[in-house]
């Protein structure tokens, strides 16, 4: 089949629109628009940093105005999305579940034997919740038999629930403060779900769909990514497939660097709202750098994983996008004792913004506040002080 040729800004507004950022509350409003945002992402990144709000919450609250926390434990309780490490940790619409078998499969057949007190253990472990229901690892003493060398370090205990987690004996849900709770598959997956394992074929003609849906135009670098725990996978092979048959289009992006892809079904020219959204280190926008320099001229890296000395921007800098332009980084610590969102840096990109524009990221900012708890915001720093005095006015 022939390929496409886009712009780059058709790129860019694709992309945006399957991530559910071309305007806001594009899935609607309520614990509905939950679920529906998690369905078109088919992932959602967990992860436990506090400084704001939680990075799955955050991402939930881009997109859904009124979002409430509380919600996606709701969605959890209900068996309609459960939690596993795919590529990483973090939130799948249940019927994906089968899907996650393979994976299970290769952290079982990856990971290597352990001693008979181990085996001992997970057996007992394994016993308890089928006898007793859901454990947490505070139900268990410290078990360990030697002081801790490091911070991976984990006691006997701590090591079996994460193993049967991995491996599929275990699933987790979560209490109020976030703790880890590990109960048994037959317990969490509702019973009207397919559980047969996918055949190698089915497995990378469901990775391509799931990612060509959420990221809008990609290569098969970044396809293959997310099966990347599967060795052997056939991502490669059925792509190729999928292209030939018309399920999935090659196209061309200016002067980026080929092949890319995308599904027929996506609209070629989405339109953008040009509202400002505060996002996630971890939404699916920026958890690929190349991709957002290639496509938005915009070079992020999170930097809580940089030594302190070498930071630029701060420890947990949040990109800013206002429409398809990326205008802003910023690194902020949600004070919620004193109620106060405290912004260490707010650093903005070589943009001219418009008034309006302004206009649309101080509404942004006054959500943000909200959603970490806070009643107020602080700045300590900037490159562009005309912009935040803009900013300050807008607050007074």
């Amino acid at each position: 089949m022939e390929s496409i040729k886009l712009s780059t800004s058709q790129a860019r507004s694709i992309i945006l629109d399957a991530a559910g950022l071309a305007k806001p509350a594009q899935f609607g409003h309520g614990i509905e628009a939950v679920y529906r945002l998690i369905d078109q992402l088919g992932f959602v990144q967990l992860d436990t940093n506090y400084v704001v709000e939680r990075a799955h919450h955050h991402v939930m609250y881009s997109r859904i105005p009124d979002y409430q926390p509380s919600w996606l434990a709701e969605l959890v309780d209900d068996g309609q999305v459960f939690e596993y490490m795919m590529s990483d940790a973090g939130y799948l619409p249940m019927k994906d579940f089968r899907f996650s078998l393979p994976i299970k499969q290769a952290f079982a057949d990856k990971v290597r034997e352990v001693d008979r007190r181990m085996e001992d253990l997970m057996s007992d472990i394994l016993d308890q919740v089928e006898r007793d229901g859901p454990v947490m690892l505070s139900d268990f003493e410290n078990d360990r038999t030697e002081a801790s060398t490091g911070w991976w370090d984990w006691r006997p205990s701590k090591i079996a629930l994460e193993r049967m987690y991995l491996e599929g004996k275990l699933m987790i849900s979560r209490d109020q403060k976030f703790h880890k709770r590990y109960d048994v598959p037959m317990n969490l997956v509702p019973q009207d779900i397919d559980q047969r394992m996918p055949t190698p074929e089915e497995f990378a003609n469901f990775t391509i769909r799931r990612v060509l849906g959420t990221l809008g135009v990609c290569s098969v670098k970044e396809i293959a990514w997310r099966a990347r725990r599967v060795k052997g996978n056939l991502v490669k092979t059925e792509l190729a497939k999928m292209v030939q048959q018309g399920d999935v289009i090659a196209v061309s992006v200016d002067e980026l660097k080929g092949p890319l892809y995308m599904l027929p079904t996506q609209e070629i020219n989405p339109q953008i709202s040009g509202e400002v959204f505060i996002l996630s280190p971890f939404d699916i926008v920026n958890v690929f750098r190349h991709r957002l320099k290639e496509f938005f001229g915009f070079d992020y890296q999170i930097e809580c994983f940089v030594p302190a000395s070498k930071r630029l921007y701060g420890y947990f800098s949040l990109p800013i996008l206002a429409g398809d332009l990326f205008i802003a980084r910023m690194d902020a610590k949600a004070y919620r004792k004193h109620k106060i969102l405290l912004v260490h840096h707010i650093h903005f990109e070589e943009v001219m913004l418009s008034d309006e524009m302004i206009s649309k990221l101080v509404t942004a900012l006054m959500g943000f506040v909200r959603f970490n708890g806070c009643n107020d915001i602080r700045f300590d720093r900037t490159n562009r002080k005309d912009y935040l005095c803009a900013i300050a006015k807008g607050f007074s």
